[in-house]
């Protein structure tokens, strides 16, 4: 705001975040059955963009059975006590980019 009194005018400030990309994408794992099976992910920066783990088609969330950490621009998705019906692509999405193992 500036104010000269008799007069006044006013403007806005608009910070939008870069975009983070994937600088360290996820690599193939093989586990036994029971085993975890640990998947990391790195960005480029620290964001609050959604960043989204997939298996197959269907998007995962913290529970009992899978555990999603987030440490600074490392991502990491860990699915407890694999079983066959585990196998298939995991995925990693953060705005346009997307890795896959």
């Amino acid at each position: 705001v500036c104010d000269t009194g008799d007069q006044q005018t006013t403007a806005a400030v608009l910070v939008k975040e870069p975009a983070a990309t994937i600088v360290e994408k996820l690599k193939d794992v093989t586990s036994y059955e029971g085993e975890d099976a640990v998947f990391e992910c790195r960005l480029s920066r620290e964001t609050s963009q959604d960043a989204q783990w997939f298996l197959g088609d269907v998007p995962l969330q913290s529970n009992e059975m899978n555990e999603i950490r987030v440490q600074g621009t490392r991502h990491t998705l860990i699915l407890r006590k694999v079983t066959l019906e585990d196998c298939g692509s995991i995925s990693f999405k953060v705005g346009q980019h997307t890795s896959a193992a």
